[in-house]
């Protein structure tokens, strides 16, 4: 439009010239301006502050949604990287791809456990969902040292038992409150990062 204007004015020779220089220098600036905004936009909305909910009923829905989406993920990585392959038998001595499996297993273990830890947290923000998963505790911290079995290859089936009654007990506890977990399987960059 800044163009337009200075071009449409047919009086006044002296005076077009002035209102281009200034056309130029504008688009200039806008286009300037325009390169900058996405930095610019970026940088507000890394400080503006995390909106936090306001009402207990907001709370608690964010309070299951994270314990779902943690739990979801928690899960997914105990089946697809601990469960599957050991029942497939590519931890034992001998098994085509065995480290591999092992390494991954291991930090899929570290993974879940995390995982399972922060769905712990998240369900402090729902009273039902708190009290349901209260039991399950002690199993959870009871995996804590599981992926560097895992990661050794000295894990057996009762350490496979166990995060799968862990993952179980945690699906359970959440359909229970009305927070239902789905196997969310993690990609492999969020195991090791």
């Amino acid at each position: 439009m800044v163009g337009a204007t200075a071009c449409g004015s047919g009086s006044g020779g002296g005076g077009n010239g002035q209102r281009e220089e200034v056309s130029a220098a504008a688009a200039a600036e806008l286009a300037v301006l325009a390169a900058a905004e996405p930095a610019a936009v970026e940088a507000d909305e890394l400080a503006a502050p995390t909106p936090t909910p306001s009402t207990t009923a907001e709370k608690q829905k964010f309070a299951k949604t994270r314990f779902v989406a943690n739990a979801g993920l928690a899960a997914g990585a105990t089946y697809q990287w601990i469960v599957k392959p050991y029942r497939d038998g590519k931890f034992k001595k001998g098994a085509k791809g065995r480290t591999f499996a092992l390494i991954k297993a291991g930090l899929a273990g570290a993974f879940a456990y995390n995982r399972l830890k922060a769905a712990k947290e998240n369900a402090q923000g729902d009273p039902l969902l708190s009290k349901a998963l209260a039991p399950l505790t002690a199993g959870i911290e009871s995996l804590k040292g599981l992926a560097s079995k895992l990661r050794k290859g000295q894990a057996g089936d009762a350490d496979i038992d166990a995060f799968t009654n862990v993952i179980d007990g945690v699906k359970e506890a959440g359909k229970s409150a009305g927070a239902e977990v789905v196997d969310k399987v993690p990609s492999t960059s969020q195991l090791g990062g």
